[in-house]
């Protein structure tokens, strides 16, 4: 028995559970070591005989919803095996509990670095040529997802596209309800935009829903690779162009912001090249762009003003949130939610 955190789990049973779905390091010893990282679930890097491969399961106090959550990112990436979206690849999967006593799924070990391990790693943090690049595969990525055929691929039921943009403004409202902490200006105004402007018509696809540089890892040096697309708790089909618009986050408009963004975002490409970039690989027209930016930055706002009403309303010997998130969400948030109105007020069709 391996016992980390919370959570103990019977290496020797995983390890003969992985002979029998002939896993790389077959037979060799099974070392496992906990990973930081993903926030809805937990990660374990195993080693058997210099094989590196991860798993990842939910925490030991895990509800239903997060074990049904689970379930769907292993129905996720058995879908995109044989894609060319950048992911760790499955190599098994648990969807019974039967092994460990909860499901779970093992997939391959990235080679790569993630921009919120020290923001941009070399030559990216110095390289400007090589850091735009960067962008170029960020919004690479999303198009290539969004292209899946997700019912050929054996997503149908994964989510319900039909009405999609008709829910967003009341299924947000409703959720920042539940924990509504303080008054955010712009948030009615964004609100009846997105409801006035709403596409009448779309082409549905696998969505991340929180596509950006904080969930993706870069192959090593240069040029720049997408090595992978993480974190897949959100992903839903529905609009594809959301993650395009979530991808530009880091935008004022044509260009990329001077700061207030979590990396540099100096030497990035201009909006207008990453659209045309999107569109070459999706097919899919970003006419309509505006209407998607206002609908990202007004979510983005309402999902992030929930960590940061579990801050302020936590009691004084309860600590859930770093006071450094805390502090800057109290500032970040508003921001969003201005940034939606003030796009709102100005885009064309307003």
């Amino acid at each position: 028995m391996v016992t980390t955190g919370e959570t103990t789990l019977d290496a020797d049973a995983l390890a003969r559970w992985l002979d029998t779905r002939d896993a790389p390091g077959g037979g060799e010893p099974l070392q496992l070591q906990q990973l930081k990282g993903g926030s809805q679930n937990t990660l374990y890097l195993l080693d058997r005989g210099g094989e590196r491969m991860v798993l990842r399961m939910p925490g030991a106090r895990a509800d239903a919803a997060r074990l049904d959550g689970l379930l769907r990112e292993i129905r996720l990436v058995r879908a995109l095996s044989g894609t060319d979206v950048p992911h760790a690849g499955l190599i098994a999967a648990d969807d019974t509990g039967t092994v460990l006593g909860m499901p779970f799924y093992v997939m391959q070990a990235i080679d790569g670095w993630s921009p919120m391990d020290g923001g941009w790693q070399a030559p990216f943090d110095t390289d400007l040529h090589a850091r735009r690049e960067l962008a170029f595969e960020l919004v690479g990525g999303a198009a290539k997802l969004g292209r899946v055929d997700w019912r050929a691929h054996g997503l149908e039921g994964f989510g319900r596209p039909d009405g999609f943009h008709e829910r967003q403004v009341d299924r947000w409202l409703a959720f920042l309800n539940s924990y509504k902490v303080r008054d955010l200006p712009g948030l009615d105004e964004a609100a009846a935009w997105l409801r006035a402007h709403r596409p009448a018509h779309y082409t549905p696809g696998i969505m991340h829903g929180d596509y950006q540089f904080a969930n993706v890892m870069f192959a090593r040096g240069a040029p720049a690779r997408l090595a992978a697309i993480v974190d897949w708790e959100m992903t839903t089909v529905g609009d594809p162009l959301l993650d395009l618009a979530w991808a530009l986050l880091g935008y004022d408009g044509e260009n990329p912001r001077d700061d207030g963004f979590y990396l540099d975002m100096h030497g990035m490409p201009t909006r207008s090249e990453l659209l045309a970039h999107y569109e070459s690989i999706s097919g899919l027209s970003t006419e309509n762009i505006d209407y998607y930016l206002v609908l990202a930055n007004w979510k983005l706002g309402i999902v992030l003003e929930k960590t940061y009403a579990a801050a302020v309303t936590a009691g004084p010997d309860k600590t859930v949130v770093d006071p450094k998130v805390k502090d800057a969400f109290a500032a970040m948030i508003p921001r969003l939610i201005a940034t939606a109105a003030d796009l709102a007020r100005t885009t064309k069709g307003s």
